[in-house]
């Protein structure tokens, strides 16, 4: 009897001891959670996930080019749509930074749960939008084909679980011609092509 109940200890100290950590940082575990998805999958579809070292690897236009053109579905297109509008301008690895961002935020418990809601929360209401392209009052047109198939391959592999190691866990970022509030308070977490990136400073609690 003794031993059982050690055994019923033993499996609620690591369960609790889990869930503590997930609580506390539901971000960084659910990205060891992609990193382990995206190394599962066969990526005949993908290409060559460990890409040479030079010419910049997986963050270079030479490596997109060299992978099919990317489908998906509504998932996909939001996040397509939100790179081509806010960082097809941007380096490679600016954009994958930017995919970053977004994902981290359907990670966490303060945005909503998935891509589009991310990207259209606030759409509608003044100065509430998250992302200047949904409420700017213009049309989305797609004016650049080539740069739309191009972040349409970064947002696959962003979506199929490539590693989120560019921002650790931002999920704010603006572009370096302007320096709003919050940016004074946030924590600055990297600067990537125009853009800086941050997350919000922990709370501590006060007993």
């Amino acid at each position: 009897m003794t031993r059982l109940i050690s055994c019923f200890v033993v499996i609620f100290v690591l369960a609790t001891h889990a869930y503590a950590e997930r609580s506390i940082d539901p971000i960084m575990g659910l990205m060891r959670l992609d990193q382990q998805k995206f190394s599962a999958l066969p990526h005949g579809d993908l290409g060559p996930v460990n890409a040479p070292a030079t010419d910049a690897g997986i963050y270079s236009k030479a490596y997109l080019r060299g992978l099919p053109v990317a489908k998906g579905g509504k998932e996909w297109a939001c996040l397509t749509e939100a790179l081509y509008f806010e960082a097809r301008g941007e380096t490679v690895k600016g954009q994958f930074a930017v995919g970053e961002v977004i994902l981290n935020r359907v990670s966490s418990p303060s945005f909503p749960d998935t891509i589009c809601g991310v990207i259209n929360q606030g759409t509608g209401r003044k100065f509430a939008c998250q992302f200047t392209y949904t409420c700017d009052g213009r049309a989305e047109v797609i004016r650049e084909p080539k740069a739309y198939e191009m972040v349409g391959k970064v947002a696959k592999m962003v979506m199929d679980g490539m590693p989120r190691t560019l921002t650790d866990g931002a999920t704010f970022y603006h572009t370096k011609a302007v320096r709003p509030r919050w940016a004074r308070v946030f924590e600055r977490t990297a600067s990537i092509g125009f853009h800086h990136f941050y997350k919000k400073p922990v709370r501590v609690s006060q007993n």
